[in-house]
């Protein structure tokens, strides 16, 4: 049985970490309000944005810009894994990386022989792949802490300058989406190039585009910094899905502390009475025996 001692510096140090949890709960609350509100109002513009170009994509000529066009030679993929700086926060970077493992077992599997390169965005995913031999052309990591528009052009052009070389015919995005405090969810989709809209119909409606300048150089312009906006929103999505995972996590960390306090505090006072009253009959055993 451990002795009393041992039981309080078990109560303290649970106390200690129960405040830390509670701290890091707080903390992330702060953050995820910031965040949820980022979010909140960069999602509606990359959404649209989205829709505008995958439906320009369907009725504009695909060589008239090179993120529009497959290359009908097909080549490595390119897997962009974001995922966080830190960890206690529940299950967010495993999630993320798991989709990502899926993601190569499958592209192993569709594409025998292929390779899948990588850009890691985020110290877990970094750490965990990097240690794993997997070819890496593109890491950053700490950019979280603050996130903002220079990082996900960086990320954008990196991705824009591999898909137009020769090995890259393909870059997707994998990364958690904020939905609620309690709920995100992994996401797989295609960055590059610019997905078409599937048809619901039998026929698309006849749209006619007029374009002023010419279609290459409203293309030009516009098309690298649709792919920024969507690497954007993808940094917001995770940033706002991690601090509410690290809110619940530390949140259930502090119940926890508390009952296992509550529990220890318990087994103490039955020692400490167990103690007492073996004293107790002590006493009274040697004052019989005299």
């Amino acid at each position: 049985m451990p002795s009393l001692i041992d039981i309080r510096r078990r109560v303290r140090a649970t106390k200690s970490t129960q405040q830390i949890t509670k701290a890091m709960k707080m903390v992330s609350s702060s953050k995820l309000r910031r965040a949820q509100e980022r979010i909140v109002n960069n999602r509606p513009y990359a959404q649209e944005m989205l829709r505008v170009f995958n439906n320009l994509a369907t009725r504009v000529d695909p060589a008239a810009h090179p993120l529009l066009n497959p290359d009908p030679t097909p080549g490595r993929t390119l897997l962009i894994v974001i995922t966080a700086d830190r960890g206690l926060c529940g299950g967010f970077n495993t999630n993320v990386i798991k989709g990502a493992s899926q993601f190569l077992s499958d592209q192993k599997v569709e594409n025998p022989g292929r390779d899948v390169a990588l850009a890691l965005v985020g110290r877990k995913g970094r750490d965990f792949f990097l240690r794993r031999g997997f070819d890496v052309l593109y890491e950053e990591a700490g950019l979280f802490q603050n996130v903002k528009w220079s990082h996900a052009q960086a990320i954008a052009k990196s991705a824009i300058d591999e898909f137009l070389g020769p090995d890259i015919s393909s870059v997707y995005l994998v990364y958690n989406e904020f939905r609620s405090i309690i709920s995100q969810r992994v996401v797989v989709e295609r960055l590059l190039p610019i997905a078409k809209l599937e048809p619901t119909s039998p026929a698309l409606p006849s749209v006619d585009y007029l374009f002023e300048p010419s279609p290459q150089e409203i293309l030009r312009t516009l098309l690298p910094y649709h792919v920024s906006v969507q690497v954007m929103r993808a940094l917001l999505e995770s940033s706002a899905a991690e601090h509410a995972a690290r809110m619940t996590a530390m949140d259930a960390a502090t119940r926890n502390a508390k009952d296992m306090v509550d529990r220890l505090t318990l087994y103490m006072n039955k020692v400490r009475q167990a103690a007492i009253t073996r004293e107790i009959i002590e006493i009274v055993a040697g004052a019989q025996s005299v």
